[in-house]
């Protein structure tokens, strides 16, 4: 857990006036002072007579007392209205929200020109529940996007099993049947696998481990990974690389990210189209973009295209579960890497990837991350 230091702590700009400023600490001084010097000039009148009174000195002991319950009525009034109201309203809006409901607020006690720590305590709790409802949300849409993603193969490897039971089926029929239910199995152990992979690295559980490594290596090697899909598609494959660019990262991590570029590429390109690798320095950093001729996205599409489960075109929903650009944007992310995309509808996509050169990351000094 990281401990929080306030010692060194600069102001909060939103702060417009303290809880306990010199204005009320001098209107304090004053009032004690005043009610201290009453109370002198009595005792003195009091030790000054010449015959003692009862009832004077009564008087002078009901004055002192009547004074010291009027100071503690209002110490006790400003302390409510400035500490015990608040914070028993901040604490019923706690027990609602430690209690599920994430539609509570609490109103800041003074208009915004005025805001005080109290204030922004407040606000800062509502932008808070906020956040908690905004992961609420997000965790209720990611298990009932797992759970459809979850039973569409498992439906597949169900149904096609029960059939395998049938006396009447042909050998051929059950080569299909049981490679059908070999693809399907294959997909289900992509998605379990990426659903516990992507969970690791925003849960930070995965540290990347940066060695310096020839990047025109890997892109190679990414891309023949893929020659049996592109060739079967007729697709026209070109590959732009420099000779020899060292990077500084996580190999096995930037390879996750290159192999989601290339095969989202293949996935969405028609038959007889093209896609392009480049890789080109472009001062400290590399940039590497993956291009195609596909159905390119829309401005909506773009918005969510590296959400978990996101699936712009849904006509290829069944190559995919949608955690791959997802995966690829938090590799990148802990990595120092940077990723935009670049696409118009039926214009094809370019994925733009920048990462920092190993030459230039060794004379900033920066030998880890």
């Amino acid at each position: 857990m990281r401990e929080i230091s306030f010692w060194h702590e600069q102001d909060d700009p939103r702060v417009r006036r303290r809880l306990f400023s010199w204005r009320m600490f001098v209107l304090i001084l004053l009032v004690v002072l005043v009610l201290t010097v009453s109370n002198v000039l009595i005792l003195e009148l009091v030790l000054n007579m010449e015959v003692f009174s009862v009832a004077a000195s009564m008087g002078a002991g009901t004055y002192w007392v009547a004074m010291a319950l009027l100071a503690a009525v209002v110490l006790h009034l400003v302390s409510c209205a400035k500490f015990d109201r608040p914070m028993r309203r901040l604490s019923r809006a706690m027990r609602a929200v430690a209690g599920g409901d994430y539609s509570v607020s609490v109103q800041p006690i003074h208009e915004r020109s005025k805001f005080d720590d109290m204030d922004i305590m407040f606000e800062d709790f509502n932008r808070m529940v906020q956040e908690l409802a905004s992961t609420e949300d997000m965790k209720d849409d990611f298990i009932a996007n797992v759970s459809h993603e979850i039973r569409t193969p498992l439906a597949v490897i169900s149904s096609y099993a029960a059939a395998l039971q049938r006396p009447s089926l042909t050998d051929a029929q059950r080569d299909e049947y049981a490679k059908t239910i070999a693809v399907a199995s294959d997909s289900l152990s992509t998605l379990v696998s990426n659903i516990l992979r992507l969970n690791k690295l925003e849960n930070q559980e995965i540290v990347p481990s940066a060695r310096p490594y020839d990047l025109t290596r890997q892109l190679c090697d990414c891309a023949l990974a893929h020659e049996a899909q592109w060739e079967k598609k007729r697709i026209d494959f070109d590959a732009q690389l420099e000779e020899r660019v060292m990077v500084l990262a996580d190999e096995s991590m930037m390879e996750i990210v290159f192999n989601n570029l290339i095969a989202n590429a293949v996935k969405f390109t028609e038959p007889g189209g093209r896609i392009v690798l480049r890789q080109e320095k472009d001062g400290p950093d590399v940039v590497i973009t993956v291009s195609d001729t596909g159905c390119g996205m829309d401005a909506e599409t773009k918005a969510h295209i590296f959400e978990k489960f996101y699936q712009g075109d849904t006509s290829h929903a069944g190559e995919g579960n949608g955690l791959g650009l997802a995966l690829v944007r938090r590799v990148l992310d802990i990595s120092r890497g940077h990723i935009e995309v670049r696409s118009e509808p039926g214009e094809g996509s370019d994925f733009i990837v920048r990462l920092p050169r190993y030459e230039a990351s060794v004379a900033k000094g920066d030998s880890h991350f």
